[in-house]
């Protein structure tokens, strides 16, 4: 008997017949004789319309309060698929967040998860049982408060769980049948991809593909579990997320990917002293504001620099008000926050062994008329900040500079 870990995305349980078929899914696995563990997102639009929700009720808002709300769809959820999982005879129980428990750290809004005691839902699964856990929650014990993992965390809470578990395989099943070599929707020309690397997946997640959030595949890389992305409406083969040493052939780029959940703030003028970066990044750091892409310029009169990052758009106000409080320790002439900029990344293993990778982007953009405003690297990965208007342009083009459309 194997046992594993399901997990099903907001499209996947949209509505009540969704569920109904995912459901019927969870049997498949059941009769087939395994051990299933199942992790579920809101219904589709549910966590959007309730951070709008919150977002009306103040501007700046507590996020110990954001996270009790916005949990509470995974809830729901979970009990309208275990209420179908009985009605079909099958044994099924839901699980919130903080009943297995799922620790983690205080920060809410975008907690990481310390530990899952999950000694009574193993005990629950030998016994035929089937566990339903609402993704995406957790708990923070030292105030019994219900933390949050970010959007996208129920693939988080999936991975977290088979590891926990030692489950066989981790199935993430979603509205497309695997992982593309560029958004299909954009890029016609889009093919999926049989493997990727663990690394490419992360560096993916973390340029903006939307299949995996990027914390699950750390966590799935750490602990080397099988991780498959599948259709939740097709039943065919989907994308096996591997080691690299599993893949033979190695493509210089495997992917292109983009962001729009990018704003880019500009401070003007900063004085140009030892411990600068650290002023100015630490206090975001602090408030839990991820920063991403960073460039320092020395100003025209060489006395001070200008510092340019970017930053989630759904954190830029935070972001302006953590500054602006720290103007006049920071001694920053003007602060310029723009949100029409998007982040444009290729991917590849086979970087590693070959030149002129970062060439082909730059020459590919400016024969395009497309101008790059930060650039950022890796081993395995160039990302660009371009303006938003250019975003499909952009790849397009670097899809078939790099041979990666469909032959």
């Amino acid at each position: 008997m194997a046992c594993i870990v399901m997990k099903f995305g907001g499209t996947s349980v949209a509505d009540v017949e969704k569920i109904r078929h995912v459901a019927g899914r969870v049997k498949h696995e059941v009769d087939a004789g395994n051990s299933v563990a199942v992790v579920v997102s809101a219904m589709a639009g549910v966590t959007n319309q309730l951070v709008e929700h919150t977002r009306s009720a103040a501007r700046l808002y507590d996020l110990r309060e954001y996270d009790a709300i916005v949990s509470s769809g995974e809830n729901v959820t979970a009990g309208l698929l275990s209420i179908i999982l009985q009605d079909m005879g099958i044994a099924a129980r839901s699980w919130q967040g903080w009943q297995i428990p799922v620790i983690t750290d205080e920060a809410h809004g975008s907690a990481r998860i310390v530990e899952i005691h999950g000694e009574e839902l193993q005990r629950r699964l030998e016994s035929g049982e089937v566990a339903v856990v609402a993704g995406f929650q957790g708990l923070e014990p030292s105030r019994n408060r219900i933390t949050t993992l970010g959007r996208g965390g129920s693939d988080t809470s999936a991975v977290a769980l088979a590891a926990a578990l030692k489950a066989d395989r981790c199935d993430i099943y979603t509205d497309v049948d695997g992982v593309y070599t560029s958004d299909p929707r954009i890029v016609k020309g889009a093919r999926k991809l049989n493997r990727i690397t663990y690394e490419e997946m992360l560096e993916m997640a973390s340029q903006g593909a939307k299949v995996l959030q990027t914390r699950s595949v750390e966590m799935a890389m750490k602990y080397n579990v099988p991780v498959q992305v599948r259709s939740t409406f097709e039943d065919k083969p989907g994308t096996l997320v591997v080691d690299e040493d599993e893949i033979v052939e190695k493509a210089v780029v495997s992917g292109v990917t983009y962001s729009r959940d990018e704003a880019k703030i500009t401070l003007r003028k900063v004085p140009d002293r030892p411990g600068v970066a650290a002023s100015i990044f630490g206090p975001l750091a602090d408030s839990a504001i991820n920063v991403d892409m960073i460039v320092q310029n020395i100003s025209p009169d060489t006395k001070s620099t200008d510092m340019t990052f970017t930053v989630g758009r759904s954190d830029l106000d935070r972001t302006v008000q953590v500054l602006e409080s720290h103007r006049e320790d920071l001694g920053f002439s003007d602060l310029v926050a723009e949100e029409g900029v998007v982040k444009v990344s290729v991917i590849g293993v086979g970087m590693r062994s070959h030149t002129g990778v970062a060439q082909q982007m730059f020459q590919a953009l400016a024969s395009k008329g497309i101008n790059i405003q930060v650039i950022t690297t890796s081993e395995i990965k160039i990302s660009v900040l371009i303006d938003e208007a250019y975003l499909e342009l952009a790849l397009r083009s670097l899809h078939t500079v790099y041979g990666l459309d469909v032959t």
